[in-house]
């Protein structure tokens, strides 16, 4: 890197996001807003939003936690009396808009049946129907459902949709022969901010349809889409590292390389955590062992280990940086009787186990992932539960958009194959 360009790091890394109040009930109302005109999901990717953020305020806003709290006073857990009142602002809220719904839909077709009656009677039927058209169109405007406004209407709703959609053709100079539609890509952007979709990016969305059967588009085109609805922000505190040399292990399949280290979870009170263990398979990214202790021991350690090796086989070497138990007698003991060759840090670089601190951010970055764990129980439960998740459903980058599980198993090349004749088709 020249002198005259910037440091990556310049300015060092940012400080992690923090909504106060009013900027929480700002959002809340902001996306409340935005669900009216059915942009939900496109406003919560524009300000970098997750679902669980949404929920979480939502939740502490209808208990009244959010109310009247000073500028920078801790908001706590809703007690059982709040949570019982917002339960029931909830159910309020969601009676009001069925009303509501129901007022507009008795106004709607009211006029829509004496207009049509007198159109009837002079013996105007297709006068008659395109008065039924427009009373179906108002009342999917204000928020009935199709299936319910195609029995209020008469008309089904097969009818209705081939009414709305005549696709024209767009003629473009020099557009290329794959490109997408106006509909396409609209169907596109829909899928991305729909409910499911909406805290995934575009490699996790197109791996996920392609094992069900389903290709829309390639992950570039998704980005295309999103950007040009201003819909790519950042979501996470990401800080910048210079590109270096960096001695690393490698593996030409799985078994070989293992890697583990311990992370701290924590616990109901302040001051309290709980130790999670977890052994991975670098080549594969498989995650061979979980485990949720009270505390950091190395018997405890070499416990686990010899779990793993019993069911996944002994490997040639396992990696882990210089903690108490990593290097502690009884783990280099077992690793010695074993022969398996034991590698520790990496001189000169920041992160001397990646792959463990990596998938680490994984699990804690992850929006489902706690603030705080109520029991050891809860928390071996939900690692339980993630691990399982993320072996057999996370389409990992690093491994060509497979599941671990697939790579670990052998089944990749068989898994390549049938996407690859989805995405032809």
């Amino acid at each position: 890197m020249s002198n005259s360009e910037p440091s990556p790091r310049a300015g060092g890394p940012t400080r992690r996001r923090v909504f106060t109040l009013g900027e929480k009930l700002a959002h809340l109302a902001a996306y409340d807003a935005a669900c009216e005109e059915g942009q939900g999901g496109a406003y919560l990717r524009r300000e970098g939003l997750y679902s669980s953020h949404i929920t979480e305020w939502r939740r502490l806003r209808d208990a009244g936690v959010l109310e009247g709290k000073e500028p920078g006073q801790r908001v706590g857990r809703p007690s059982k009396e709040q949570a019982e009142i917002a339960r029931l602002r909830r159910e309020l809220d969601l009676a009001q808009r069925r009303l509501a719904r129901t007022k507009a839909a008795l106004d709607i077709m009211g006029k829509a049946h004496a207009l049509g009656g007198d159109l009837r009677e002079r013996g105007h039927r297709a006068g008659t129907q395109e008065v039924l058209m427009g009373a179906y169109d108002d009342l999917v405007t204000a928020g009935t459902t199709t299936r319910a406004a195609a029995t209020l209407t008469g008309i089904p709703r097969a009818t209705a949709a081939r009414r709305h959609h005549h696709p024209t053709p767009v003629v473009r100079l020099a557009a290329p022969a794959n490109a997408l539609s106006e509909a396409e890509r609209a169907e596109v952007l829909q899928v991305l901010t729909g409910v499911e979709f909406v805290d995934r990016a575009p490699e996790q969305v197109y791996a996920t349809l392609l094992a069900r059967g389903v290709y829309l588009c390639s992950p570039a085109t998704m980005y295309r889409v999103l950007r040009e609805n201003t819909l790519v922000t950042e979501r996470r505190r990401q800080a910048r590292h210079p590109a270096r040399a960096r001695p690393e292990l490698t593996a030409t399949g799985p078994g070989q390389v293992y890697t583990w280290d311990i992370t701290k979870l924590r616990g109901p009170t302040k001051g309290c955590y709980w130790d999670a263990y977890v052994m991975i398979d670098i080549y594969s990214r498989y995650i061979v062992g979980a485990h949720v202790h009270a505390h950091e021991s190395g018997p405890l350690a070499e416990e686990m280990i010899k779990e793993v090796f019993g069911v996944h086989g002994i490997p040639h070497v396992v990696h882990a940086d210089r903690g108490t138990s990593m290097t502690s007698k009884t783990v280099a003991t077992l690793l010695a009787d074993l022969n398996v060759t034991r590698s520790h840090s990496r001189p000169h670089v920041s992160n001397d186990n990646p792959y463990s601190e990596a998938w680490f951010k994984t699990l804690k970055y992850a929006p489902v992932f706690p603030d705080r764990f109520v029991s050891l129980g809860d928390a071996r439960a939900f690692l339980t539960e993630f691990v399982d998740g993320y072996n057999h459903a996370h389409h990992h980058a690093g491994i060509g958009l497979h599941t671990p599980a697939d790579v670990h198993y052998g089944l990749a090349a068989t898994t390549a194959a049938r996407l690859s004749t989805t995405a032809e088709i």
